[in-house]
């Protein structure tokens, strides 16, 4: 147990890091390594692997997150922008590669593989771009004269051109419902609120009529007709399991989800688990969301408080948008589950977005100030 009276780094971390927030991240972590172990067999030996070859590989992938995600909460704002400014730039640069030397999987390259392992240079991208569209909003708030928003908007459409070009609609839904938050955050006009609006409805219809893989997924959505295999499994395995489920590894449905350890890790949930630990998952994304947002409306500092509503904003819309597809409430996308969906390269970024809110959301200590007998006073976080 760390001393109010130590005045070292990790005693300094210890006593001003929001402690839910943790909580909560580590929950979800620990709830992917037990979940792995109920959804990933069955996809391992359907293609000739090791029983818990994903679930071990879960494992090992946490130890890193977890690394990362505490490293990164020991920073400060400004360091904070200067890690972002970095990873921004460079998978800009990964993500201009991925064009021409990616992995193509079904018709889309968003991947990069070195040494065997595969990185998705967009997941890594979303808090960096997130951070520094903040310190853009947050520069023209402060100094007018500064164009601060149009920067954000030139880097906006750099970042969707390159999305469109792999393609990923999934990761460009996610960048442009946070970008328009954090911009609603920073104060737009209703004139602004109505043109985004505008090109957003506008872009979707594009979007149906450009890419054939969107049309078709929008339309079996609506009409049930098509290749729905795996999302009706994944519904049935919710409703099989019922409130409490069938037990671990009880599960029979799972077996026939392609992606059950993955996209489809909530189905399995629900049916060896049952609808009340989904409805638990479901509350700790909410609670992160709801928290991340009020801790934002009471910051004083703009930076900080766009930063912090746009991360905890891209976070919970990804989860939105992987347990509707679940659920059957939209249209079917490949997108994680934050921390619990199997994958390397998404749990090491989401740690390191995750460590962005906890380094921002550290309280403020005051300044030390030295008592009789050579000791020093205790930390205590600024009002």
């Amino acid at each position: 147990m760390q001393s109010r009276l130590d005045t070292s780094p990790i005693s300094n971390w210890w006593w001003t890091i929001d402690r839910w927030f943790l909580a909560a991240f580590l929950s979800l972590l620990g709830l992917g390594i037990v979940l792995s172990f109920a959804a990933s067999p069955a996809v391992a030996e359907r293609i000739g692997l090791d029983s818990f070859h994903f679930a071990t590989r879960q494992i090992i992938f946490s130890i890193p997150a977890l690394g990362v995600m505490l490293a990164v909460s020991f920073l400060n704002a400004r360091q904070i922008r200067r890690l972002a400014l970095g990873i921004l730039c460079l998978m800009l640069v990964m993500m201009v590669a991925v064009l021409y030397i990616g992995v193509e999987v079904k018709g889309a390259r968003r991947w990069l593989s070195f040494a065997g392992m595969s990185i998705q240079p967009s997941e890594f991208l979303k808090p960096a771009f997130v951070v520094i569209c903040a310190w853009l909003f947050a520069e023209h708030k402060r100094q007018p004269e500064i164009p601060g928003n149009l920067f954000a908007m030139i880097l906006l459409g750099l970042v969707l051109a390159l999305l469109l070009a792999q393609p990923d609609m999934g990761q460009t839904l996610l960048v442009v419902g946070t970008w328009g938050v954090m911009f609603f955050m920073a104060g737009l006009s209703w004139v602004w609120i109505i043109a985004l609006g505008g090109l957003g409805i506008a872009g979707l219809f594009a979007a149906y009529e450009i890419f054939p893989h969107v049309a078709g997924r929008i339309d079996r959505f609506l009409t049930g007709e098509g290749d729905t295999f795996q999302v009706d499994m994944g519904h049935e395995a919710l409703v099989n399991g019922g409130w409490l489920g069938l037990g671990p590894g009880e599960g029979t449905i799972k077996r026939l989800i392609p992606d059950s350890h993955a996209d489809f890790v909530f189905a399995v949930a629900g049916e060896e688990f049952g609808l009340i630990t989904c409805m638990v998952i479901a509350a700790i994304f909410a609670f992160i969301v709801l928290r991340g947002l009020s801790v934002s409306l009471k910051e004083h500092d703009d930076f900080t408080r766009y930063a912090i509503g746009g991360l905890v904003t891209v976070f919970g819309l990804q989860s939105v948008i992987n347990m509707c597809v679940n659920l059957q409430l939209m249209p079917a996308k490949g997108m994680t589950l934050p921390f619990i969906s199997y994958g390397g390269s998404s749990q090491i970024a989401i740690a390191v977005s995750m460590g962005m809110v906890l380094a921002l959301t550290r309280r403020k200590p005051q300044k030390r100030k030295p008592l009789a007998y050579g000791f020093s006073s205790s930390i205590l976080p600024a009002e």
